[in-house]
């Protein structure tokens, strides 16, 4: 691959239903694609929202079947978030929709995700293990986050000091302000204010290129 275009969604969309989330989520996938776009990355919980008594059940393949199509006719890869049930407990995840298979991953979110430009699978990463284990070929690691304030000033620490750490550029899609994206010397390329958009990044032969693409 010798282009490759990513990009965070900074989404603070808290609708009622699934189905609002849906809708609002596509209007960034195809945004997302018209900017050429491979991989499209949402914040935690954007497929749900955080719930009022505790954490949403987790939607269906058919309430999430809109956004398989939309992956599948515009050609770009796009984690959300979501929640799974396991035991009767519900927890955050991560739902993994991709151009060429009709089947929707799911994953725990942990402490994000590592990812091989056109491989169909992401490598969690514990949130208990202080050596997280790194697929070698893997150029990006992701992680979404709706965070403010304090939360937001440790996010961006922490990640800047894995992104150096590991040699691995870093996406933070997060649902209010501050996305932001790393390259693999946990140098700064961009970073977002307040408000919905896109954060883009490029990866040519030059390195690492941002851009901040407002939806209006």
């Amino acid at each position: 691959m010798s282009r490759w275009t990513i990009a965070a969604a900074q989404y603070g969309g808290q609708h009622q239903s699934v189905e609002n989330h849906v809708t609002h989520h596509l209007r960034f996938i195809e945004e997302a694609a018209r900017q050429g776009c491979d991989l499209l990355v949402f914040p935690e919980l954007s497929l749900t929202g955080p719930g009022e008594a505790g954490l949403p059940l987790p939607p269906d393949d058919w309430q999430l079947a809109p956004l398989l199509h939309a992956v599948q006719l515009l050609n770009i890869t796009v984690i959300a978030g979501t929640t799974l049930l396991q035991d009767g407990v519900t927890y955050k995840g991560l739902a993994l929709f991709t151009p060429h298979t009709d089947t929707i991953c799911r994953y725990p979110q942990g402490r994000g995700a590592s990812l091989v430009p056109g491989v169909k699978q992401l490598t969690i990463l514990d949130t208990q293990s202080d050596a997280p284990i790194i697929d070698p070929q893997a150029t990006l690691f992701t992680s979404c986050q709706a965070v403010n304030d304090n939360r937001w000033r440790q996010s961006i620490s922490r990640l800047q000091r894995f992104a150096h750490r590991y040699a691995i550029a870093v996406l933070m899609a997060n649902a209010c302000s501050g996305s932001a994206l790393w390259d693999e010397k946990g140098q700064l390329i961009v970073r977002a204010d307040n408000g919905e958009l896109l954060l883009t990044g490029s990866l040519g032969r030059q390195g690492w290129q941002g851009e901040i693409i407002p939806l209006g």
